[in-house]
């Protein structure tokens, strides 16, 4: 076998993997976007029920619920074959932002919880959902560039940008939880549209 040969062997295989990690994603996507849209719900009804914040504590809830649904869907698909350099880079995105928005809410739980530090209005009132909005959208696009699909690349900077916007006219109130509901269903969206292509 030549080098260009092996070359294009190679490309080809990568090309491949990325289609069917595309196929596969679509059904997590539909997952998380639901997942996503039911607790922005239930937070946002249950705050303006009784005007209080603290059930934002349930988006802690999310991935205990989540991560084991995903489990379920994964057990129930045909092995895909061994791992490759695609799937540990979106395998490592997602984690990156697991972490990332996991910390940050913590931080923030921790912060303001110490007591009238002058940091703490600032950091309350500051944007902790558009941020993690906003790196879910950056997570979704560059997922998007690692499987070449612009379906996944346009909903992720819907997603960030368009809660960012979204947040600064709804406020830090209970209103900004319809910023997660828009993630969910640009998220189920996606998943729908990229089922759909393969």
């Amino acid at each position: 076998m030549t080098a260009n040969e092996s070359l294009a062997l190679i490309t080809e295989t990568l090309n491949n993997n990325r289609k069917e990690i595309t196929r596969r994603g679509g059904k997590y996507f539909i997952l998380w976007g639901i997942l996503l849209t039911f607790f922005s719900l239930l937070v946002y009804a249950l705050w303006k029920f009784t005007g209080h914040g603290y059930w934002n504590n349930l988006w802690f809830a999310l991935p205990l619920v989540g991560y084991p649904l995903a489990k379920i869907i994964r057990s129930k698909e045909e092995p895909m074959g061994a791992r490759n350099v695609v799937s540990r880079i979106v395998s490592g995105i997602w984690t990156s932002f697991g972490v990332f928005a996991c910390s940050l809410a913590a931080f923030t739980v921790i912060f303001t919880s110490v007591g009238d530090h002058p940091l703490a209005a600032i950091v309350v009132g500051a944007t902790l959902t558009a941020n993690i909005v906003l790196l879910f959208g950056l997570a979704e696009t560059i997922s998007g560039v690692a499987l070449r699909n612009w379906v996944i690349k346009i909903a992720g900077f819907i997603t960030g940008i368009g809660s960012v916007v979204l947040y600064f006219i709804t406020g830090a109130n209970e209103e900004q939880m319809f910023i997660f509901t828009l993630a969910g269903l640009v998220l189920v969206a996606t998943g729908l549209i990229v089922k759909r292509q393969n």
